[in-house]
């Protein structure tokens, strides 16, 4: 597919709006899944890190599938990845309302659900690269706060449901607002060349063509039946003289003939099928080579993998204050009438703020991107070692919101990631290190939780959290310094603010 060049305008707006809307409907739950989670450890009864599993799943297991979530996009197409994904999303919620056991959430809410976010997520942020490219930072922005905006609203929503409408129908609900996803994928119109040559057909397309000959060899076996049969009927007709005895022997000469070609012709059709049958085999096996190979490329670039290990330790650590942040709260004794706002809500608003913030700071030609991400990271385990210290509301909140503008992080990674390995990469790099990120989302929560099963308290798995973040980011921050390039390749010469980009783009 041959794209146009990058409007940075125009219909990508209304790309960067439905984008927005698509996101906060269908991570508007699973991140706000913290409400959900007090209901389900009081319906369920089980162990906080064993019902944790259901919130891990829903925002891991679409990460997890980021490889199989981009071969869809890349083949299919953003529009109907995005309507298939929708009713995924809202199929998967209206399921969980009926849930007979916290195992059947896991399928209905964490794999269902989680899945088709993925597959959303993943849609929406190719279709936004593709319409834009000196604003990417500022659209990518954007279009991520709308999964915040979600978190906002539908902490409090999902709350205000429950309470008059019960834990199911407050799924059913949300399940059914899910299907506006539909109206919004079939605006993401792809960004065609007008101009550009048609694709080459598949070689499953091809194979009616390899059988060109033999079609005609039939077809000539049939004329060659006609002319003779013609022939002999207008000899009959100029002689008058029937003979019957002759027309039995002519008959069963033509018919012996017939089946002869058409068992030669029967063999090499078996014989064709066969050899075309071991060649797409071995095309999809040489793709498969290839993949792996350009995977392989992908991580000899010392910041591509030091990438991988942080955005994996990020989430692990990273991740959990959203889901179990009102835990915490209740974990410490501190009272519900103190809330002025929900704890998850505070998260979800200040992700936004720093979303856009850090998207905008993104585009300044002076911004070290790179750096700027490290410096989340670095920050984000700093408030994470300070939650155990934290034994009132206002701490917890102030607390909440640092957390929440430093995840706000997640707006500049595609942008990260673009620089990194090229737009000519994203997506397959893009899909790796999501699948990183999805393992760390999947295992964070019930890590955390196992941790207070454990020890009756969050402190060790707080502290633990942090380590994990600022491990993460030392390594990004060692692997990125100009000083650690010129060691490496004393022959590099590139300046220390295009260092990461220029080696990794040649990857």
């Amino acid at each position: 597919m041959v794209f146009r060049k990058p409007p940075d305008g125009g219909w990508g707006w209304v790309i960067v709006l439905v984008s927005f809307f698509t996101q906060f409907l269908c991570y508007g739950s699973p991140l706000a899944v913290g409400v959900l989670y007090l209901e389900w450890l009081d319906a369920f009864g089980e162990g906080k890190g064993k019902t944790a599993w259901v919130g891990s799943l829903a925002n891991g297991i679409g990460l997890l599938a980021s490889p199989v979530c981009s071969i869809c996009v890349s083949s299919f197409g953003a529009r109907p990845v995005a309507i298939f994904s929708g009713f995924m999303v809202a199929g998967g919620l209206m399921m969980s309302s009926f849930a007979p056991n916290i195992y059947f959430l896991y399928v209905s809410y964490g794999i269902v659900v989680g899945l088709g976010c993925g597959l959303l997520y993943t849609a929406t942020v190719t279709i936004t690269c593709q319409y834009f490219d000196k604003r990417r930072g500022l659209a990518l922005g954007l279009i991520s706060t709308g999964s915040s905006v979600g978190l906002f609203i539908y902490a409090a929503l999902q709350r205000e449901l429950i309470e008059l409408y019960g834990l199911d129908g407050c799924l059913l609900i949300v399940g059914a607002l899910s299907l506006n996803i539909l109206a919004c994928g079939s605006l993401m119109r792809p960004l065609e060349s007008s101009g550009s040559p048609p694709p080459e057909k598949p070689c499953v397309d091809k194979v009616p063509e390899q059988y060109f000959v033999y079609h005609e060899k039939e077809k000539t076996v049939e004329e060659n039946i006609s002319i003779l049969e013609k022939g002999y009927t207008d000899e009959k007709s100029v002689n008058n003289v029937p003979d019957c005895k002759q027309d039995s022997v002519l008959s069963k000469n033509v018919l012996s003939s017939i089946n002869v070609n058409e068992k030669d012709t029967y063999k090499k059709k078996v014989v064709e099928q066969t050899n075309f049958c071991k060649q797409l085999a071995k095309r999809k096996w040489q793709l498969y080579l290839t993949y792996w190979k350009e995977t392989m490329v992908l991580f000899k670039n010392k910041v591509f993998s030091a990438l991988f290990v942080a955005i994996l330790l990020f989430d692990i650590g990273g991740f959990p204050p959203s889901l179990l942040m009102e835990d915490v709260a209740r974990s410490a004794n501190i009272n519900e009438d103190d809330y002025y706002m929900p704890l998850i809500s505070i998260i979800g608003i200040m992700t936004t703020v720093g979303k856009l913030i850090l998207g905008i700071l993104a585009d300044f030609k002076w911004v070290n991107t790179l750096y700027l991400y490290v410096t989340t990271l670095l920050m984000t385990g700093v408030a994470l070692f300070a939650i155990p210290f934290a034994k009132s509301y206002l701490t917890l909140a102030m607390l909440s919101g640092i957390l929440g503008f430093l995840t706000g992080n997640w707006s500049i990674f595609p942008y990260v990631t673009t620089k990194t390995v090229g737009i000519e990469k994203l997506t397959h790099a893009y899909g790796i290190l999501m699948f990183f990120a999805g393992l760390g989302n999947s295992l964070g929560p019930p890590i955390v939780g196992w941790f207070y099963d454990w020890t009756q308290e969050y402190d060790t798995a707080f502290y633990f959290s942090g380590f994990c973040v600022l491990l993460g980011g030392f390594l990004l921050l060692l692997a990125a310094l100009p000083c650690w390039n010129a060691c490496t390749n004393p022959s590099s010469k590139l300046p220390p603010n295009t260092y990461s980009y220029k080696v990794a783009s040649s990857a």
